[in-house]
């Protein structure tokens, strides 16, 4: 099953992965100090991240975690919204190239 993919951008991880933890009900499947965290809930994989290019509280990009996606892929709508399309293992790969740290396998 297709889950939605949502990457906000925030300047505050910590007191975010709290907020999220109560609105999803649930902890963050990775979650690196200060930078980024990930839930993955049964139909939501939603990523949090520092990121200078985007102002806190804005949109990133949206996607799909796809089991059957071979590949790591990304496109733009006609809003110019870019959606990425992957897998979980490809996911995980980009976290832990992202964040050596992170040390995050797909359950």
């Amino acid at each position: 099953m297709k889950r939605l993919h949502i990457a906000l951008s925030t300047d505050n991880i910590e007191e975010t992965v709290q907020d999220y933890s109560a609105r999803l009900n649930c902890k963050p499947c990775a979650h690196v100090s200060g930078e980024y965290a990930l839930w993955r809930t049964d139909s939501l994989n939603l990523s949090i991240r520092k990121d200078s290019k985007c102002k806190p509280g804005t949109l990133r990009h949206l996607g799909w975690e796809d089991p059957s996606a071979t590949a790591f892929t990304q496109d733009k709508d006609v809003n110019g919204i870019v959606w990425e399309r992957f897998n979980a293992k490809q996911q995980a790969e980009e976290i832990n190239n992202a964040w050596s740290n992170a040390s995050y396998q797909v359950d």
